[in-house]
């Protein structure tokens, strides 16, 4: 996930090092006064104050361990899966990848039911991707076929007819590997999950400008410290009410994941019409 800001006189230099090789940060608005966020392609990224899940309770989530063409270090994010061949990400996440190790099946991280390694040849990032205004952030990622059974499974995506839903007021739950607090620098072992709180457009664009806090971004309450954080980026948001995906992880507040900024994730009813031509997946 991407973070939007950190307090400067609590930084010291390890952690520099650290947000240097796994936050990208990214000017929300142009406007003065508007907070800036850091897309949550993290090393490793993870939910704060969830509660561990049992297995087999996510199906459709998998890890995605990545590697950087850039800088050839390793990072964890996660996916969705959508598809017997489909899985969706965040774009921040597969964009400077050389390919990636799909961890499926796992809610331990180091003992997936199955792996799959996938090219970079296979990953499609939204074509108007950008990294800086963060804006787009989904993508897909082609696998060889799965067969589903009850640890691996797909989750159904929003119907069209739901595209002018704002969800405000409703809940959603997120889940993930990603870091269980701003000051451990480490990926979780156990898969986390916990409920959040949606938010309207226009809250979330008070706090990041308009363009970053778009119409095509969901943006959920950080109460009480529970979100997400580095190595959650590409994870599911899914409306509590439906069991349906509504967004993938995407940014969070430069200040940290634990500053009580809003969290941001892709809109998946934004998508459809490009998850469609991709893949032939609709609803």
């Amino acid at each position: 996930m991407i973070h939007s800001s950190f307090n400067r006189s609590v930084i010291n230099m390890k952690l520099i090092g650290i947000l240097f090789l796994a936050i990208a940060t990214v000017t929300a608005s142009s406007s003065l006064g508007k907070q800036q966020v850091a897309p949550v392609r993290t090393v490793e990224e993870r939910i704060i104050n969830g509660q561990p899940a049992a297995e087999g309770q996510f199906p459709y989530q998998v890890g995605l361990s990545l590697t950087s063409l850039s800088t050839r270090e390793n990072y964890f994010c996660g996916g969705v899966i959508i598809g017997t061949e489909w899985l969706l990400t965040a774009a921040h996440c597969t964009a400077d990848a050389s390919g990636v190790l799909v961890y499926y099946g796992s809610t331990e991280r180091k003992s997936a039911k199955l792996y799959q390694y996938v090219p970079k040849t296979k990953f499609i990032e939204h074509p108007d991707y950008s990294y800086s205004p963060l804006t787009n952030d989904i993508a897909l990622i082609n696998t060889p076929v799965l067969t589903f059974n009850e640890y691996y499974n797909k989750i159904e995506l929003p119907s069209i007819s739901s595209r002018y839903s704002s969800y405000a007021g409703q809940q959603a739950i997120a889940s993930g590997w990603g870091y269980t607090s701003q000051w451990v620098y480490d990926i979780s072992d156990t898969l986390q999950y916990t409920t959040l709180d949606i938010i309207s457009v226009e809250a979330c664009e008070s706090i990041y400008g308009d363009v970053v806090a778009s119409s095509k971004v969901i943006c959920v309450a950080t109460t009480n410290k529970k979100t997400t954080c580095s190595g959650d980026s590409g994870g599911p948001l899914v409306l509590l009410s439906t069991g349906k995906l509504i967004g993938v992880t995407s940014f969070s507040s430069i200040y940290g994941c634990e500053y009580g900024d809003p969290a941001g994730f892709s809109r998946i009813t934004s998508y459809l019409g490009w998850i469609k031509e991709s893949t032939g997946i609709y609803y």
